[in-house]
C-alpha cells in the first residue's frame, strides 16, 4: 500500500479511536456500569443459587459471555453511529469523492469499532477479576475470536449505517435482532441444558458460536465445535466485508 493510502487509513482510525476516547462517559462508562450491575445481580445474588454450570462457578461461567456481548454492541455501536453522523453531516460524501479506495474507507472504520470494542471487553475483563478468577486455556483462541467477531460486528455496524435514514433506523438493529441474538446466544446459560429441539434451533444462533468459542479460549468449555465456530466467523467476514464495499463502491459510483 503506497504512503498516501497510509496517511488516509491512519487518518480514519485516528479520528474514530480519538471520537470514543473523547466521549469516554458516554462510550467506556456505560458498559462497565452494566456488566457490573449483570455480575453482582447474575453472578452473585442468582448464581449462588444456581450453583455451578459444566463444573465451573457460575460467575465464571458467565464472564466469557458478558465480555463479548460488551465486544459485540460497543463494535457495532461505534461504527454505526459514526458512519451514520457523518453521512447526515453530508462529511461523508468529502470522503466518498476523495482520490482513496472504498477498502481503506472500510477498513479504518472497521478498525475504529474494533478498538473500542476490544477497550470494552478489556475493562469488563478487568472488573470482572473483583468477582471471580480467570485463567486463560488459550490465548490464540481467545485473541483471535474477538478480534474476529469484533470485525464482523463492526463491519455490519456500517451497513446498518449506510441503509439508514434517520437516527432511530441506527438502534432498530441493536434493539430487535442484536439484544436478543446475544441474550439467547448461550451467554448466561449451557445450550445442552435445553431440549433437544430448541437446541437446534439456538444452533441458528451466528452469537452462540461467538460466545462459546470464547468461553473455550478462556476456560476450556463449549457447545459448539470450534472449527465450525470458525468457518462461520471467516464466512461472515467475508459476506459482510463484501458487502459493504459493494454498496460504498454504489455510493461513491452515485457521487462521481
Amino acid at each position: 500500500m503506497s504512503h498516501p493510502y497510509w496517511v488516509a487509513f491512519w487518518s480514519i482510525v485516528y479520528k474514530e479511536v480519538r471520537r470514543f476516547l473523547r466521549i469516554w462517559p458516554q462510550t467506556l462508562l456505560p458498559p462497565a456500569i452494566t456488566m457490573v450491575l449483570y455480575f453482582v445481580i447474575f453472578g452473585n445474588l442468582i448464581g449462588s443459587r444456581i450453583g455451578e454450570m459444566d463444573g465451573f462457578d457460575y460467575m465464571q461461567f458467565i464472564v466469557p459471555g458478558l465480555i463479548m456481548m460488551s465486544v459485540i454492541t460497543n463494535a457495532y455501536g461505534n461504527v454505526s453511529s459514526s458512519f451514520f453522523s457523518n453521512k447526515f453531516a453530508r462529511s461523508i460524501e468529502e470522503l466518498l469523492v476523495a482520490p482513496v479506495p472504498n477498502w481503506i474507507i472500510l477498513s479504518g472504520f472497521v478498525i475504529g469499532g474494533v478498538a473500542r470494542g476490544i477497550a470494552c471487553g478489556l475493562i469488563v475483563m478487568a472488573l470482572s477479576l473483583w468477582f471471580t478468577e480467570l485463567h486463560i486455556h488459550n490465548i490464540w483462541v481467545t485473541v483471535s475470536v474477538i478480534l474476529l467477531t469484533a470485525i464482523v460486528f463492526a463491519t455490519a455496524g456500517l451497513i446498518n449505517a449506510i441503509f439508514a435514514t434517520k437516527f432511530d433506523d441506527v438502534t432498530i438493529v441493536p434493539t430487535f435482532i442484536l439484544t436478543p441474538l446475544t441474550y439467547l446466544g448461550g451467554v448466561f446459560y449451557s445450550v445442552s441444558l435445553l431440549p433437544e429441539f430448541w437446541q437446534w434451533v439456538s444452533k441458528l444462533n451466528p452469537v452462540l458460536y461467538m460466545v462459546n468459542t470464547f468461553r473455550y479460549g478462556i476456560i476450556g468449555i463449549t457447545d459448539i465445535p470450534v472449527g465450525s465456530a470458525y468457518a462461520m466467523l471467516l464466512l461472515f467476514v467475508v459476506v459482510l466485508g463484501s458487502w459493504a464495499l459493494h454498496l460504498l463502491n454504489v455510493a461513491k459510483g452515485l457521487r462521481s
